[in-house]
């Protein structure tokens, strides 16, 4: 190796690749390595984590599972949603924004504990690579980063788990054959992809859903909720205070009974290929339909059609693990800005797979039912003012008209 590298912060889940790689950091480089695990709500016991690593020679003290719940949805998520964010119109960014918090955990251990280097587990053909490694380099410009995906001959998992039986590392059962699918989860979302779900022809198979039942399987009677929001965040549900980790949780519940939020989509990776895959985003797409709505009527016309087309922009940055980037931030602080009179009360009913948006209403909303109605407004609109207002936009086009004719 050129570089001696002396302790290494490891993104370990406890699974048969992380468990791998971290073997083969002692064995490659000959060095201390430190386990970071995020909770950020995937659903799954993560002690195991921490017993896997002890049995494999790491000490108590360089041990780190860390409960990232309130973080994630407050600071990555919330800020995600003000900006209404969909990455090519229609994905939720489930997994993009949760890289650059671990990103930010593992930089913050590795000065704590005094490593040099950081590693992850994510692979060469993917997004996550990039966004952690933008993630990384952004918050410590000088840092170390092993890929072991894009250093090793362990290309099959076959070869992996020979490895890990060759050095004792307990394989389990389910891992043994081969994976139909992998899959990333958080409190926002399940993404799915891989094995099964590589031909974009063939139908996505029940067993792969997780987070929500099937849609025909849902109530057949509507369920009619609302959410409260401040300033652009989500606060309260059915007028119940919440935690932004709560909330989301909350709405996740109300969205897997009613068999929301499920897509499938092939999207572009920065890396340049396309790929298809399957997110259940039940919570994240309630909340999201909801604060469009809010919006409808306290943000006015030229603040709300400048997001909407900002927001291609920031989704972009988001996906391609720019979170730290200057742009992103000048971007955030424009939206922030927009959301200060964004208060007020969505009612939505969810059914069999939909979310709709059945009444908003707001201490600062612009709507105006006097200067809208059909019935006598009693002088709050001039119509005769319309005409003047047709001939001047009409006038380049008639113009136009004349030379053309």
């Amino acid at each position: 190796m050129t570089d001696r590298i002396n302790r290494v912060v490891l993104a370990y889940s406890g699974g048969l690749d992380t468990s791998v790689i971290l073997k083969w950091l002692q064995q490659t480089y000959g060095c201390e390595v430190v386990t970071f695990t995020a909770d950020l709500g995937q659903g799954e016991e993560l002690e195991p984590a921490r017993a896997k690593a002890q049995l494999m020679g790491i000490k108590p003290e360089h041990i780190f599972i860390d409960d990232l719940r309130e973080e994630f949805v407050g600071d990555y998520v919330f800020p995600m949603m003000r900006a209404n964010a969909l990455y090519e119109g229609l994905y939720l960014l489930g997994t993009s924004i949760a890289r650059p918090l671990i990103a930010k955990r593992q930089i913050e251990i590795a000065r704590q504990v005094g490593a040099d280097a950081v590693s992850h587990g994510a692979t060469g053909k993917g997004n996550d690579q990039v966004r952690f490694e933008l993630g990384y380099y952004a918050l410590a410009p000088d840092i170390k980063v092993i890929a072991p995906w894009r250093e090793w001959d362990l290309t099959s998992r076959t070869a992996l788990i020979d490895f890990a039986e060759k050095h004792q590392i307990p394989v389990p059962r389910d891992k043994r054959g081969e994976s139909p699918f992998s899959t990333d989860a958080n409190l926002l979302h399940t993404s799915s992809e891989g094995k099964v779900l590589e031909d974009p022809w063939e139908d996505v198979p029940d067993y792969v859903y997780s987070r929500t039942i099937n849609p025909e399987d849902a109530p057949d009677a509507p369920e009619a909720i609302t959410i409260d929001f401040e300033r652009g965040d989500a606060v309260a549900v059915n007028g119940v205070g919440l935690s932004p980790a709560g909330l989301l949780a909350k709405l996740n519940d109300l969205g897997r009974a009613h068999g929301i939020g499920r897509l499938d989509l092939v999207e572009n990776r920065f890396v340049g290929m396309k790929s298809r895959g399957m997110y259940e985003t039940p919570g994240g797409t309630i909340l999201h339909l909801a604060h469009r709505g809010i919006e409808q009527i306290t943000l006015d016309r030229g603040a709300a059609h400048l997001k909407d087309e900002l927001m291609p922009r920031y989704a972009e940055l988001i996906y391609n693990g720019l979170w730290f980037s200057p742009e992103r931030e000048m971007l955030q602080a424009a939206i922030d800005h927009s959301q200060a009179k964004v208060t007020g009360t969505v009612r939505l009913k969810l059914y069999k797979g939909g979310v709709h948006i059945t009444g908003r209403k707001s201490p600062h909303s612009l709507y105006s039912e006097k200067v809208v109605t059909f019935e006598d407004d009693a002088g709050a609109y001039d119509q005769r003012d319309a005409e003047g207002f047709i001939k001047l936009n009409a006038l380049r086009l008639r113009l136009l008209g004349r030379r053309d004719r």
